[in-house]
């Protein structure tokens, strides 16, 4: 079975102890949620995976490198580029490419999988 493009993204409802007894969401990953389920057709051609927001991020780590955690994350299928992609994972025996800007993740989810446009 061919891999298909993994989407990272924050869990909502976490805490930053640099904001004592708040909770937050990543409004970023909240906007490609929004996008998701409102295409949910489309949104099954990705993996997609929520992680806790304290880091490290083993999971992503395992994928891009360390250097490379913050979501939301766009991670090619191998073999896999995009004009849109931000960066290349530095393991040469499983490199992969991956886009890690909202705006340019949201312009691949519109070009590889056939997510509508935004309107401008």
């Amino acid at each position: 079975m061919p891999s298909m493009d993994t989407l990272f993204l924050v869990k909502p409802g976490f805490q930053d102890p640099a904001f004592p007894g708040k909770d937050f969401y990543c409004w970023h990953c909240a906007l490609i949620e929004g996008v998701l389920t409102s295409f949910p057709e489309r949104a099954a051609n990705l993996t997609v995976k929520r992680v806790a927001w304290p880091r490290p991020r083993s999971e992503v780590i395992d994928l891009v490198g360390e250097e490379h955690q913050s979501l939301p994350l766009l991670v090619l299928s191998e073999g896999s580029q995009s004009p849109d992609g931000t960066g290349r994972s530095p393991a040469a025996s499983h490199a992969r490419s991956f886009i890690a800007d909202k705006d340019a993740i949201l312009q691949a989810l519109t070009d590889r999988h056939g997510f509508p446009h935004p309107h401008p």
